[in-house]
């Protein structure tokens, strides 16, 4: 982020004594305490729903979130001359969620159970149209068929591009039978749907600070409509990867999820097929492919073995976990 950038900071209504570079961000320490100032890649209509569910949650009380200053004529975002937007932010210094303390882990879920009770919208918002999962699940779906297809056809093969096209079959039934699945269940579960509720869109640990003695969440750009399943399926995810997917973890996260915000059937249903459809091997696959293929990275390798290797388990994960659904 160059000067011309920091002179936007003009418009706002705040004295600024000094700025530094943060990570793709300038932090800027001034007459309101640290602020941050960062590039905005969404639309003007994001960024006012953003600035709503940030609203409402202060509102609510239960869980410390960032806030978007505006500026002087009372606009969330300012643009330069390329037209390049630009936002102000509440800043909080601390530490990341450490995912390698179960504590920590545990309380990571109850604060996004206590999150998402503060993040149903009426009114003003009802006309914006919810995240279909089926519609993603078959753009992906028709990206790992064209990567199959790829494979086949080429000649000669890297070790990564072998193992790749090896498992590609089996992953690829994994991700159709997903979607298979979903379209019998995905209209029995948005019937009657006559409340709209909005999920952080990028719920991990990287955004969950620990800061002047309590937890924070940050960084709601990525706020979307959709079942609140959604952040809950991703920190699982994220979690349990890193667990090699232990069930005792799994289960004694949901349980602490549940004690503040029960899941419903459809609930149930619904993380079970996110946690089932293989998206991680489809953003390996993806990344492969959409990359320079002239030279693959040994880390490519390496999470694609990794993933190989806990697939029994994940699986195991599913069967013991989600029986009963």
């Amino acid at each position: 982020m160059n000067d011309r950038a920091v002179s936007l900071l003009e418009q706002y209504e705040v004295e600024v004594h000094r700025t530094r570079k943060g990570r793709g961000a300038i932090l800027c320490d001034t007459s309101q305490g640290c602020l941050v100032f960062k590039e905005y890649n969404g639309n003007p209509e994001k960024c006012r729903l953003q600035d709503r569910l940030l609203r409402q949650i202060q509102e609510e009380g239960r869980v410390c979130v960032e806030s978007i200053i505006p500026a002087r004529d009372g606009q969330l975002l300012v643009r330069d001359n390329d037209g390049i937007c630009y936002i102000l932010k509440t800043y909080f210094e601390g530490r990341e969620c450490n995912i390698a303390d179960r504590t920590e882990c545990v309380e990571a879920v109850r604060l996004l159970a206590r999150l998402h009770s503060c993040m149903e919208l009426e009114e003003d918002f009802l006309k914006i149209e919810p995240y279909v999962p089926e519609r993603e699940y078959e753009k992906h779906n028709r990206e790992l068929r064209r990567v199959r297809g790829y494979l086949r056809k080429k000649g000669q093969k890297s070790w990564f591009e072998m193992c790749l096209q090896q498992s590609l079959d089996r992953f690829l039934n994994q991700a159709e039978n997903v979607l298979r699945e979903w379209r019998e269940y995905g209209p029995v579960m948005c019937a009657g749907a006559d409340r709209q509720f909005f999920c952080h869109g990028d719920y991990q640990y990287h955004n969950i600070l620990w800061s002047g003695g309590r937890w924070c969440v940050v960084n709601f750009e990525k706020c979307i409509c959709d079942d609140q399943i959604r952040d809950l399926y991703l920190l699982l995810r994220k979690l349990l990867e890193k667990s090699d997917w232990s069930i005792t973890l799994g289960e004694e996260l949901l349980r602490a999820y549940e004690e503040i915000r029960p899941l419903s059937a459809c609930s149930r249903i619904d993380l079970y097929y996110r946690l089932a459809y293989p998206e991680k091997f489809w953003k390996i696959t993806n990344f492969y492919f959409n990359a320079g293929k002239a030279w693959i990275p040994q880390r490519n390798l390496e999470k694609l073995q990794k993933l190989l290797d806990q697939e029994e388990a994940r699986q195991r994960f599913l069967d013991e976990v989600f029986r009963r659904v």
